[in-house]
């Protein structure tokens, strides 16, 4: 039975009326049978079902959206066919509400992709996004027009084909910003420059693929309604930009900056979700029409759009959006397709993939894109997603294609996506652009060099020992310092990441809360450095999970010798605040950057220290690459005026006598020490003999709160005898063995901590090679300055920083 035909509008399935609610088991009922606990069933089965084979496929590359898919085969007839235990679930009793249900959590879920678009974001794209999205949009398009120009000229092709191969060809050519954008989310890869480029030509190929789609549409309806038909969508358009985007922008500013909107706001904006997709329906357009618009009409961000996304996200995108998947995919019949169907559609869905593919790569070729990033971006641009399959079951509940046509595109979507998601995490790893074969450490950079770091700041409250920290690593006119700061902020009621530079003297809508404050606490400081240190401030609205990206990037970019990020956990006078966010951060940096990395743990005692004559820092050195790196630090913190410098030697007896090439640069650095603080009553250096862990948690105690700072190394060698059993309740690993004695939950440390890592060239292999420790001896290194691209929305050649 054809399911395009329209006479099936008018057939009526008689059921038996077995009510809503069953009384159990245990009263002789079975449930399934009612509907309630049958949607119920749905609904928990689809998401069950959605988290195993996100749980399953994430690791191997999959996005989502093949899980929800891979869903919907699994949960519908496509595969079981008649099973009984599926048939019993999904009753044709049912089926009506846990439809409404599905097309609840669509309209819902469109409504949110429309609160994280950003239009603003074609303002401020380049000349390369529009280029490559202008041609992705018009390569897959020409191509399927060309091939559908063929095709309807062959008459021996199927009517109801025939009639339907335009539309097809229309279809199959669409790309959406959504699909991309959700794409690299799921990738993690959002911050990357093939995400930042992939996001901004979908705005554009997007944008001129769905107005060609709307034009398509109206042209179609306008065959079979009056003219008048085409100025409802315009009605319901002016109504939401005009009425209710007014209501929304009065709403936020009636909410005091940092609190929360009203939950009467909210719920008045549900109303509006529904109201608009109901005048949608009345008008006889799609319900999702309204919903989109309103979505886009809201202000994204904070207050207002981060408040509705956390309101409904969760509930709408794991148990409400499963179900849409189930239903859309439960009107696959593979047994239904025919081979000339399955032939034209396969034409179709390689002319669209090689278009797009092209369209991608060769004007990404000519702007100088490396070969394999070009290929990944035309891949990334030919994956499917949601709207896709919005647009085709539109398609077909409109009787613009058959059930076999949409069949097959469902299908056809599933390999794609399928196949070429993990082929694009294969090809494209932007952690291996950090790994550079240059030392970019302190250790390694001249005390007559300039002296670079990048300091990361998750909340104001780490501002003041933050500017501390730089104030005391001893900026001086003939060594100055530059300093980069980044304000790290999760990005949420928006799916565009913003990396943003404050130029000074300029005055512009600052992008987040506590923002300005900590702008105006480092131009203090660079103020009163006297042209010591030149400080650049950054802001990075992203997702936590590719945030540290940006944070790797600019510090290669930029040639610093360190990296500094606030712990985790961070010390406050109302208590202890964990940002449990920031810690997965914290450990990608550590992992991936391209040079040094401190982990800063702030008690207050640091930024305290002002007040006082003098700061007291002790360094507690046992061995290897990261306690040297953690004295080279010390070092130049020590030609400060004000820092009285402690350095507590850590020797194992054990040890003692055996000579290796890690020790004598234990001892060259030691030996460096000792000279540069000859004669020097502020600064100290002590051996102490510990010969296992109990001596050496006892040690530290006993000097623990003796300081304003201390600084450690991150890495020691877990087979030596002090530190065995350390490595058996590590509470926060990141921080090594030292570093979680201090800083632990259960540690009697009040002092600020900064754990140190010299630079990794290999994240997965932190053991130390001979080649390495070779290069470690060497006095001067040369630094080498890689072209790295620039970034999106800013000209990092304008910062004031001298030119490479």
């Amino acid at each position: 039975m054809n399911a395009s035909n329209p006479d099936l509008q008018n057939l009526w399935v008689c059921q038996g009326h077995g009510g809503l609610i069953s009384k159990g088991y245990f009263y002789g009922q079975d449930p399934l049978s009612y509907t309630t606990p049958s949607v119920l069933a749905q609904l928990s089965l689809s998401s069950l079902c959605s988290i195993l084979f996100q749980y399953f496929l994430t690791p191997l590359g999959e996005s989502a959206f093949v899980s929800l898919l891979l869903v919907g085969f699994i949960l519908g007839p496509t595969l079981w066919g008649s099973s009984a235990f599926l048939t019993s679930v999904y009753s044709m009793k049912s089926i009506q509400t846990s439809s409404t249900f599905a097309f609840f959590g669509c309209i819902f879920y469109i409504f949110l992709i429309g609160i994280k678009m950003d239009l603003g974001m074609v303002k401020r794209t380049g000349r390369k996004p529009v280029v490559i999205g202008i041609l992705t949009f018009l390569f897959p398009i020409t191509l399927n027009l060309i091939v559908a120009g063929i095709l309807s000229g062959r008459g021996e092709l199927d009517p109801v084909l025939h009639k339907s191969i335009w539309h097809v060809a229309v279809f199959q050519a669409v790309t959406s910003f959504h699909v991309i954008v959700c794409l690299m989310a799921d990738l993690k890869l959002v911050n990357s420059e093939l995400g930042q480029l992939a996001i901004s030509s979908s705005m554009i190929s997007g944008m001129c693929s769905w107005g060609m789609v709307i034009v398509i549409l109206i042209i179609t309806e306008l065959q079979r309604k009056p003219f008048w038909i085409i100025f409802c969508p315009l009605s319901v358009v002016l109504l939401v930009f005009y009425v209710l985007r007014p209501l929304m922008i009065r709403m936020i500013r009636k909410t005091p900056e940092g609190k929360q909107v009203k939950e009467g706001y909210i719920l008045s904006i549900f109303i509006m979700v529904l109201g608009t997709a109901f005048l949608s329906e009345v008008l006889g357009h799609h319900v999702i029409f309204g919903a989109t618009a309103l979505g886009i009409a809201v202000p994204h961000g904070p207050p207002l759009g981060t408040a509705l996304e956390n309101k409904i996200e969760s509930f709408v995108s794991a148990i409400l959006l499963p179900s849409y998947f189930v239903l859309s995919v439960s009107h696959v019949d593979l047994l239904s397709i025919h081979y000339e169907t399955v032939f034209v559609i396969s034409i179709f869905g390689f002319t669209s993939f090689i278009g797009k593919v092209l369209g991608g790569m060769l004007p990404a070729l000519f702007f100088k894109v490396p070969p394999v990033e070009a290929l990944s971006l035309g891949l990334v641009m030919s994956c499917q997603g949601i709207s896709d399959v919005l647009l085709i079951q539109h398609g077909h509940l409109t009787f613009l294609v058959d059930r076999q046509m949409y069949s097959m595109m469902v299908i056809n979507m599933l390999l794609v996506s399928g196949t070429f998601t993990p082929v694009i995490k294969f090809l494209y790893d932007p952690s291996r652009d950090y790994k550079v074969s240059n030392k970019r450490t302190i250790q390694h950079t001249s005390l007559n060099m300039e002296f670079r770091i990048l300091a990361g700041i998750y909340h104001q409250d780490s501002t003041p020992c933050m500017i501390r920290l730089l104030e005391i690593s001893s900026p001086a006119a003939k060594t100055p310092m530059c300093c980069y700061i980044v304000h790290l902020v999760q990005l949420a009621g928006s799916l565009s990441p913003l990396f943003m530079y404050h130029e000074p003297g300029t005055t512009v809508k600052l992008p987040a809360k506590d923002c300005g404050h900590i702008i105006n606490a480092f131009r203090l400081y660079e103020k009163e450095s006297n042209g010591n240190a030149i400080v650049n401030l950054f802001t990075s609205i992203s997702p936590f999970a590719s945030i540290h990206e940006e944070i790797c990037r600019l510090a290669l970019q930029k040639r610093t010798s360190m990296v500094i990020i606030p712990f985790h956990m961070q010390w406050r006078l109302h208590g202890i605040q964990d940002i449990a966010e920031a810690r997965a951060v914290n450990r990608h940096i550590l992992a991936k950057a391209p040079c040094s990395v401190g982990v800063l743990v702030d008690r207050g005692t640091l930024s305290a220290s002002k007040n006082h004559l003098v700061y007291k820092i002790g360094i507690i050195f046992v061995h290897g690459r990261d306690d040297r790196e953690a004295l080279a630090y010390g070092l130049r913190m020590a030609k400060h005026a004000r820092v009285s410098l402690t350095v507590i030697h850590l020797i194992d007896p054990a040890e003692e006598k055996v000579q290796s090439l890690d020790m004598d640069l234990d001892d060259d650095i030691l030996a460096e020490f000792k000279a540069a603080s000859a004669g020097k009553k502020s600064h100290s250096y002590r051996s102490e003999f510990v010969k296992d862990s109990i001596e050496l948690i006892t040690m530290i105690r006993s000097v623990q709160n003796s300081f304003d700072l201390i600084l450690v190394g991150r890495y020691h060698r877990s087979f030596s005898p002090i530190f065995a059993g350390l490595t058996e309740w590590n509470e926060f690993p990141e921080l090594g063995f030292l570093g979680d004695v201090l800083a632990s939950s259960d540690s009697l440390c009040r002092v600020s901590v900064l754990v140190v890592q010299q630079q990794v060239f290999k994240a997965e292999d932190r053991m130390n090679s001979a080649k390495n420790l070779l290069e470690d001896s060497a006095e001067t290194v040369e630094i080498i300055f890689e072209s790295t691209k620039g970034w999106k929305d800013i000209d990092v050649s304008k910062h004031r920083t001298p030119p490479y």
